[in-house]
C-alpha cells in the first residue's frame, strides 16, 4: 500500500513540475513581450486551481498515510497556495491579474515563486522516488 502512495505522489509531482515549468515559460514570454498581459494571466489562472488541488491531495495523502516528515515538508507550500488563492482581491481576474502584473515588481515575484516551486517539486520528486523504491524493496 505504501508503494501505491508514493507512485501516486511521484506522478502528481511530475505534473506539478510540468506546471512550474509552464508558469516559468509563460511568465518569461510576458517579460520579453512575446505575449500580452491579458493572455498570459488567462493562461496561468487556468492552471492555479489544478496546481492547488494536486498539491493539497499529496499533502493530505501524506497525512493519512502517516508520513509525518513529508507531510510537514509539503504543508507550508500547500498552505501558501491556498492562502494565495483565497486572498485574491475582488475585481481581480485571479491570482495573476493583467492590470497589476507589471506593477510593483509582481512579474519578478511571480517568476521567483515559480522558480522556488520548481526547486521544491524537484526535491520532492527525488524524495518520492527514493521512498517508492524503498517501499517496493521492503514489500
Amino acid at each position: 500500500m505504501e508503494a501505491v502512495v508514493f507512485v501516486f505522489s511521484l506522478l502528481d509531482c511530475c505534473a506539478l513540475i510540468f506546471l512550474s515549468v509552464y508558469f516559468i515559460i509563460t511568465l518569461s514570454d510576458l517579460e520579453c513581450d512575446y505575449i500580452n498581459a491579458r493572455s498570459c494571466c488567462s493562461k496561468l489562472n487556468k492552471w492555479v486551481i489544478p496546481e492547488l488541488i494536486g498539491h493539497t491531495i499529496v499533502t493530505v495523502l501524506m497525512l493519512i498515510s502517516l508520513h509525518w516528515f513529508i507531510f510537514l515538508l509539503n504543508l507550508p507550500v500547500a498552505t501558501w497556495n491556498i492562502y494565495r488563492f483565497i486572498m485574491v482581491p475582488s475585481g481581480n481576474m485571479g491570482v495573476f491579474d493583467p492590470t497589476e502584473i507589471h506593477n510593483r515588481g509582481q512579474l519578478k515575484s511571480h517568476m521567483k515563486e515559480a522558480m522556488i516551486k520548481l526547486g521544491f517539486h524537484l526535491l520532492c520528486f527525488f524524495m518520492y522516488l527514493y521512498s517508492m523504491i524503498l517501499a517496493l524493496i521492503n514489500d
